[in-house]
């Protein structure tokens, strides 16, 4: 298989991971924060829901952490390769183009400490609930933190189907990647909201 082809077929794979199944995850994981809204408890009755699903190690490994890890490798991979032309000539696309790499870097840190201060934690026997979130957001600057995470990663998710899109064909004339521009957006703008309500509920 020559070069040009295995990397086709791999940005191929780290596009539709991205949406399948990350992109999902990211948005069943929102929503699931997003309960906190309503009180504590009702996280706490949602978060118990997911960390007693059957087969959930399995689940986790195959549906979430493989492809994050492949996405994120091959994704940071991308971000020191590829070169933008930003400097060059300030088109909305090419800012895009630059802005993904970066958010994908800021979201790799952040998704890798989130995992230690949750996931991990709980594997080592401290139960996932609404305290243990609002000890993480106990302090402006952790607030701040994952205001500037969460956002980085929606974007990400968001101005990443965008791409998806046109790497799988969806949209092929300029006119519909042109429309779906403004999807992606309202994708973005719908999305930030669930998460930052979320936030903000734990503080």
């Amino acid at each position: 298989m020559a070069s040009s082809e295995k990397q086709f077929i791999l940005r191929r794979i780290h596009s539709l991971l991205g949406v399948i199944p990350i992109g999902i995850f990211l948005i069943q994981h929102l929503l699931i924060n997003h309960f906190a809204t309503i009180s504590p408890e009702a996280f706490n009755k949602a978060s118990d829901f997911m960390w007693n699903l059957p087969f959930k190690i399995v689940l986790e490994v195959v549906v979430i952490y493989i492809p994050i890890l492949f996405h994120a490798i091959y994704g940071l991979y991308i971000a020191f390769t590829a070169k933008e032309n930003v400097g060059r000539q300030s088109l909305f696309r090419n800012w895009m183009f630059l802005l993904q790499r970066i958010t994908g870097i800021v979201s790799f840190i952040f998704i890798a400490v989130h995992v230690y201060q949750t996931r991990i934690q709980a594997a080592l026997g401290h139960h996932v609930d609404f305290d243990m979130v609002s000890d993480i957001l106990s302090n402006p600057i952790s607030v701040t933190l994952y205001v500037i995470g969460v956002l980085s990663v929606i974007f990400h998710f968001s101005n990443g189907l965008w791409s998806f899109c046109i790497t799988w064909g969806i949209t092929q004339s300029p006119k519909s990647q042109h429309f779906m521009t403004y999807v992606t957006l309202l994708v973005f703008i719908v999305i930030s909201i669930i998460g930052l309500r979320a936030i903000f509920a734990f503080v």
